[in-house]
């Protein structure tokens, strides 16, 4: 990591993720009751469940809408859910959340893989993303976690950061 992203790694507070191609491989089940469930990473879930233990904030936009990952994403801790929104309607949202909690786009880390990701992507945030994002996104991430959407991606940010912070194991200390 360079010492740019060091820098503004030391100054995140809030992690924002997307959900499918980050937290899963992009894949859906479609199942005949219309259901469409999604594979997570356990241990991008620890890493989920680590940071808000101690004291970040975890936030969730993505167009998709399942009952199942709702429920997945309270089970970690995660207060923060915008789901269902438009595929092309997350910088509103964005937008919105900002001026609700009063954050600032240097305390935000935010993840996207896809084209729905970019606007979010091209603000003063931190943009990261998995190693398998489609290219455009690649093209002006931050960070690059060389693991891929749903295959601890999450975890690997979150612990960069935290290190950076020297976070990550004062949980054991």
């Amino acid at each position: 990591m360079n010492s740019t992203l060091t820098e503004r790694c030391k100054r995140i507070t809030t992690f924002i993720f997307d959900i499918d191609g980050v937290m899963t491989d992009g894949s859906v089940i479609a199942l005949e009751t219309g259901e469409q469930p999604r594979v997570f990473n356990v241990r991008d879930g620890y890493g989920i469940n680590r940071a808000i233990r101690m004291g970040y904030r975890v936030a969730i936009i993505s167009a998709q809408s399942q009952v199942g990952v709702r429920k997945r994403l309270e089970y970690l801790g995660v207060t923060d859910i915008f789901i269902g929104t438009s595929p092309d309607g997350k910088l509103p949202v964005f937008k919105k959340y900002l001026a609700e909690t009063g954050l600032t786009e240097g305390e935000i880390v935010f993840m996207g893989d896809d084209l729905p990701d970019y606007e979010v992507m091209r603000t003063s945030v931190m943009g990261a993303c998995p190693a398998d994002s489609a290219d455009e996104i690649l093209a002006i991430a931050d960070y690059i976690s060389p693991k891929n959407g749903g295959r601890g991606a999450v975890r690997d940010l979150i612990e960069q950061v935290m290190k950076v912070q020297g976070k990550w194991m004062a949980w054991f200390e």
